[in-house]
């Protein structure tokens, strides 16, 4: 078994043990496996060790590998988890099954108007910037669940639930309980929160999805 599956599986047992210990189902939490900067021929063992949800930054970089992998395996499921240019909207809504990055109007905007002309419903997250840091994208938190029913009000998108990044210097769990009231405040089922280095305390405070890459993958590759 390639290092990548022994990393896969790893991360899956950590995860079913953070369930049982915040006392939660087996199988509540959905990992993403995020394979942004590897290859195919990196991803492929994970996904013949039983994944099937996958996570890239970037549009472009997801272009050049996906199609074919999904022509293999059609079962694969795809989620933008990087942020998103309003001109890249249409390639997003064409090859993502979720997209966790809505961040502002004229994304949302954009968005709805691809789905509307492709008459493709990719699963949607607004990304909020839960540590309200200027270098991050997301909506501030005082602004997310206004925004989210400006997303289905006037844009008709159905919000499945929020994403976010907490600080790197700073103890998680705050800001994933945050996130969670903000998602019980907008009406929304789903959280996605918690990556490498905190996904249990994540799955603690009651995430539905993870995105777990360099715990899989190893060190990113930038070439």
């Amino acid at each position: 078994m390639s290092g990548t599956a022994d990393g896969y599986l790893e991360v899956t047992g950590r995860i079913r043990a953070a369930e049982a210990e915040a006392e939660r189902p087996a199988g509540a939490v959905t990992l993403v496996a995020v394979s942004k900067t590897h290859g195919p021929e990196t991803i492929r063992p994970v996904i013949e060790a039983g994944q099937r949800i996958f996570g890239e930054n970037r549009v472009q970089e997801a272009q050049g590998k996906w199609p074919a992998l999904k022509a293999e395996f059609p079962d694969v499921e795809l989620h933008l988890i990087g942020p998103l240019q309003s001109n890249k909207a249409g390639d997003a809504v064409a090859l993502f099954d979720a997209i966790e990055s809505i961040d502002r109007e004229k994304i949302a905007a954009a968005l709805a108007a691809e789905m509307e002309k492709q008459g493709r419903r990719p699963k949607l997250f607004v990304q909020v910037n839960i540590g309200e840091e200027p270098q991050k994208a997301g909506i501030p938190p005082l602004e997310a669940v206004a925004f989210v029913a400006r997303c289905r009000e006037v844009h008709g998108l159905a919000i499945a639930g929020l994403m976010c990044i907490p600080p790197v210097d700073a103890s998680p769990g705050p800001y994933f309980a945050l996130l969670a009231k903000l998602a019980r405040e907008a009406g929304v089922e789903e959280l996605s929160m918690g990556m490498s280095s905190d996904f249990e305390t994540a799955i603690a405070f009651g995430a539905t999805s993870v995105r777990v890459g360099s715990a899989i993958f190893g060190a990113r590759d930038y070439g």
